[in-house]
C-alpha cells in the first residue's frame, strides 16, 4: 500500500518565478518539522547517498564498506548508518520512504508502534511485541487522533515560505507578504495545487539543505532560479 499524497496550495509570483508562499494543513507542517529530527546518517540515506553535503556521502560509503572486524564488540554499523528516532514510528510521517525499511512492532491493544520488541506501548503502556511486515499499510490505515499526533495542531492553516518558515495563515500576513515582495496586482499572484509523494518529499529534503529558495527549486525547477539570480545580480550592481 502507498503512503497517500499531500496537497499543498501555492500562490506564485508570475513576475518574479517564485513561489511567495505555500498554504499548507498539518501534515505537511508535521512532515517538514521532522526534518530537524533526522539524524544526519538517515538524510544520506534518503537521497540515495547523493546528498551532496561535502564529504558526508564518501563517509556513509566508507562506513558501510568498513569490516565488522574492526568496529567495538558492543557497536556495530547499523548504530551508525540505521539510528532511530526519537518520535514513536507511528507518528513518523508515511511519506518519508526510510519508514518502510524500519523493523517495528506493534501493541495488541491500541495497535500503537515501536522499534523495540517487548518495550511499553507509548499509550496504555502494555507490552509491544507482533512484528510488522508492512509499516506504512498498517500506520496509513490505523484511525488515530490527529490532534495528539505530529508536532502541530490542526485548529488553523499555515503559511510556508519559500525557506520553509513557518507561520499561522492570516488575511495580515499575506498582505504584508505581498508587499515586502512589491506584488501590488492580486492577478499577478497564481495559485496551483501541487501534490507530494515520496518523490517530492525527497526532492524537499535535499533542496531544504543546499538552497533557500526550497519550494521554489521543487515545484519550478530551474527556470524560477534563473530568473531569480537574474533579478538578485540586478538588485545588486543598483546596490553598488
Amino acid at each position: 500500500m502507498e503512503a497517500p499524497k499531500l496537497k499543498l496550495k501555492l500562490f506564485i509570483d508570475t513576475k518574479s518565478h517564485r513561489v511567495l508562499f505555500a498554504e499548507a494543513c498539518k501534515d505537511f507542517v508535521d512532515l517538514i518539522f521532522y526534518f530537524i529530527s533526522l539524524p544526519v546518517s538517515t538524510v544520506i540515506r534518503l537521497l540515495n547517498k547523493k546528498s551532496q553535503v561535502g564529504c558526508l556521502d564518501h563517509l556513509y560509503e566508507s562506513i558501510e564498506n568498513f569490516s565488522d572486524v574492526y568496529m567495538q564488540r558492543n557497536r556495530n554499523k547499523e548504530y551508525l548508518l540505521n539510528p532511530k528516532g526519537v518520535m514513536p514510528c507511528n507518528e513518523i510521517p508515511c511519506l518519508l520512504s526510510d519508514l518502510k525499511s524500519s523493523k517495528v512492532y506493534k501493541c495488541d491493544d491500541c495497535s500503537s508502534v515501536a522499534y523495540a520488541p517487548q518495550s511499553l506501548c507509548f499509550f496504555c503502556r502494555r507490552s509491544v511485541s507482533v512484528e510488522i511486515t508492512d509499516v506504512v499499510s498498517h500506520v496509513a490505515g490505523r484511525k488515530i487522533d490527529c490532534v495528539s499526533v505530529g508536532f502541530v495542531k490542526s485548529l488553523v492553516t499555515y503559511m510556508v515560505m519559500d525557506n520553509l518558515e513557518v507561520k499561522p495563515f492570516s488575511d495580515n500576513s499575506v498582505i504584508i507578504l505581498l508587499k515586502k515582495f512589491g506584488v501590488k496586482e492580486v492577478r499577478r499572484v497564481e495559485e496551483r495545487v501541487v501534490e507530494i509523494g515520496p518523490n517530492e518529499v525527497q526532492k524537499l529534503l535535499k533542496a531544504s539543505i543546499k538552497c533557500k529558495t526550497v519550494l521554489t527549486r521543487v515545484f519550478l525547477g530551474y527556470k524560477g532560479l534563473e530568473i531569480l539570480k537574474v533579478k538578485d545580480e540586478h538588485s545588486s550592481r543598483r546596490g553598488t
